[in-house]
């Protein structure tokens, strides 16, 4: 393997080692034309629009600014060096991708609101259709319907997430200083998912009602939360759990590998001594995400449905998964 693929392939979660694995992978990544050489412009081209002018900060920059987040739940975690442990900025880290989290989700919450109801609709309904009966139901601002629950379980889903993925990257890797496989990393990614997502479920029914309420239905998150307990108990806080967390091993499967599938096969296909760009990567991140989601969709689709029971859109509130596959079949096939 040349040392460009290596660059590629290096995901050392170690100490400061990374430092001086990483410098001449930068170099390498300059060097556009492959000549060696690295030219003024290929120098400025690189570094124009670079967030620090410390070397280590731009390292660090590199290593992480192609982590694409799309909002998901099952999305595996990025990883930090130890050095990177200690100096805090894994939780700075964790504290901008949160910031930018609300802001993002806040931006398509109508969108993602559109979609709930898509999904709960015991019928085919066009979009269309259905966003012209929100706007009338509740307004311009009804739009934004449990997008509060939605930007408020973006901190405890995200640091709960981190320190499981950490813990069980520990327990996998135990004294060995190697980098973990991509199995591993698939199983880690899927351990931590299932503990971060057991522990905020109940945010993600909550979730799922405030978007469905209807005008004057609750007056507050906690309003809603003690109605759903009082009327229909301390379970129905976890429905949808089960195709939830079965939907966290395709995703998170196939975001891995399909991500490193297309970065092998870039690799294979290129010259040594050609990187592939920035956009590039985001453009396999963009590609393994969008896999995944539909992949693991029927199973999202399953959750939503069985978090919205109890709400007038279904006259049996005890449906199983296997009932609920069989009238997706139904509605889409016959």
């Amino acid at each position: 393997m040349s040392r460009r693929s290596q660059c590629l392939e290096n995901e050392d979660e170690n100490d400061d080692r990374l430092f001086y694995f990483d410098v001449p992978c930068m170099l390498y990544r300059m060097d556009q034309d492959g000549s060696l050489n690295i030219s003024y412009d290929e120098w400025r081209d690189f570094l124009l629009l670079a967030p620090s002018n410390n070397i280590q900060d731009l390292i660090t920059y590199w290593r992480h600014s192609t982590y694409l987040d799309i909002g998901e739940d099952m999305n595996v975690p990025d990883d930090f060096t130890q050095s990177e442990m200690q100096t805090g900025m894994w939780w700075r880290h964790l504290a901008a991708g949160g910031i930018a989290g609300a802001v993002s989700r806040t931006c398509t919450a109508p969108l993602d609101r559109l979609k709930v109801f898509l999904q709960v609709q015991p019928s085919k309904q066009k979009i269309k259709d259905c966003f012209i009966h929100m706007v009338k139901e509740g307004g311009v601002t009804g739009l934004w319907r449990g997008n509060g629950i939605n930007v408020l379980k973006i901190a405890p889903e995200s640091a709960l997430k981190f320190a499981a993925y950490e813990q069980v990257k520990r327990l996998i890797k135990g004294d060995s200083k190697n980098q973990l496989a991509i199995y591993e990393r698939f199983m880690a990614g899927a351990l931590a998912g299932a503990i971060s997502q057991t522990a905020i479920y109940p945010m993600e029914v909550l979730k799922t009602r405030l978007a469905l309420r209807k005008t004057g239905q609750y007056k507050s998150i906690a309003d809603a939360a003690y109605k759903i307990y009082v009327t229909e108990g301390l379970m129905s806080f976890y429905r949808g759990y089960i195709p939830n967390i079965l939907g966290i091993v395709p995703y998170a499967g196939i975001d891995l590998a399909v991500y490193e599938t297309l970065k092998k096969k870039y690799i294979t296909s290129h010259s040594s001594n050609e990187q592939p760009s920035f956009w590039t990567l985001l453009a396999c991140g963009s590609v393994s995400s969008t896999l995944g989601q539909m992949c693991s969709y029927p199973l999202a689709l399953v959750r939503t449905r069985l978090q919205a029971q109890g709400k007038k859109y279904y006259i049996n509130r005890h449906l199983t998964i296997l009932h609920m596959f069989g009238n997706l079949i139904n509605l889409v096939f016959f």
